[in-house]
């Protein structure tokens, strides 16, 4: 199979520390992404190319769309709902708040309205991180441990008929695959969908296209890979800096593939080379997307 490559422009110049996360608003018409140790998250509109931020108040490592008001977010202290408003939290649900060597990564909603992501530690103890799964009911926001012992808990999405989750622990140097019981929210029968060679890049962030293809962000590699179904390499997206770290698609026809990206683990020599790194940049590869499932408050 020959692998099409592509190239990829900058379209926000925020320099984040780790930028993550990125979610295609379809309400707003706009992405949404965060900077993590800066408890930021970032909008930027299409069209005016302009970019407006808040505090989420703590490290955020991902946020999701609310089905109503706001969004739910994946905190250093937890998980909580964060309003459009941008007033202060009033529902959250501690989770590891007492391991302060600790944080949250990557997350996203299944199609039952459910936030899932990961813990990791700041410094990479292996097997230090769980992956969580978090709903909300009577007014209340309930974190369920789901898989214990990962170490860097990253990118995941469902295939199309929502009977398999994909996930990426950037430790293993694989996109593992799950059977996904959709009405109870479980997983089982874990095992590699692809084993990417450390020379290709550390896999983090991913997204699921229309066509069930899985791309995936190539962190110290400067790319972002699409696998097909099967797990063969059909298409890569190059950028013009290496810390990529996730990827999502949006635009109104679902067909913009934007791309973040991190400068925390750049020397200054790097730093001066790659001035945009942290920024967000976009490809349009062809392949068309799937819009967000949202979180259900």
């Amino acid at each position: 199979m020959t692998c099409h490559t592509i190239g990829a422009e900058l379209i926000a110049d925020t320099r984040c520390m780790i930028g993550e996360g990125p979610v295609w608003d379809q309400r707003r018409h706009c992405l949404i992404w965060v900077d993590v140790p800066a408890g930021l998250i970032h909008s930027f509109d299409p069209p005016t190319q302009t970019i407006a931020t808040r505090q989420a108040g703590q490290p955020v490592g991902s946020v999701a769309l609310c089905a109503g008001d706001g969004v739910v977010a994946a905190l250093r202290d937890g998980f909580g709902l964060i309003p459009d408003s941008g007033e202060v939290m009033n529902v959250f649900a501690e989770v590891e708040k007492d391991r302060l060597g600790s944080r949250m990564n990557d997350g996203k909603c299944d199609c039952r309205g459910r936030f899932w992501a990961g813990s990791m530690a700041i410094n990479h103890t292996p097997a230090a991180g769980t992956l969580y799964r978090v709903e909300y009911a009577h007014g209340q926001l309930r974190a369920f441990a789901q898989l214990h012992g990962t170490t860097v808990s990253n990118g995941l999405d469902w295939s199309d008929d929502n009977a398999r989750m994909y996930y990426v622990d950037s430790a293993t140097q694989r996109i593992d695959m799950f059977d996904f019981d959709v009405d109870a929210g479980r997983l089982n029968n874990r095992r590699p969908f692809v084993v990417i060679p450390r020379a290709d890049g550390l896999p983090d962030g991913m997204t699921v296209d229309a066509e069930g293809c899985i791309w995936v962000a190539l962190f110290g590699a400067g790319k972002v890979r699409r696998y097909t179904p099967l797990g063969k390499i059909d298409m890569e997206v190059r950028v013009p800096v290496t810390l990529v770290t996730s990827c999502a698609f949006g635009g109104d026809d679902l067909r913009d593939l934007y791309i973040t990206t991190a400068r925390h683990r750049l020397n200054a020599t790097e730093v001066a080379e790659q001035s945009t790194a942290g920024g967000v940049f976009l490809s349009r590869p062809g392949p068309q997307g799937r819009a967000p499932f949202l979180f259900a408050n």
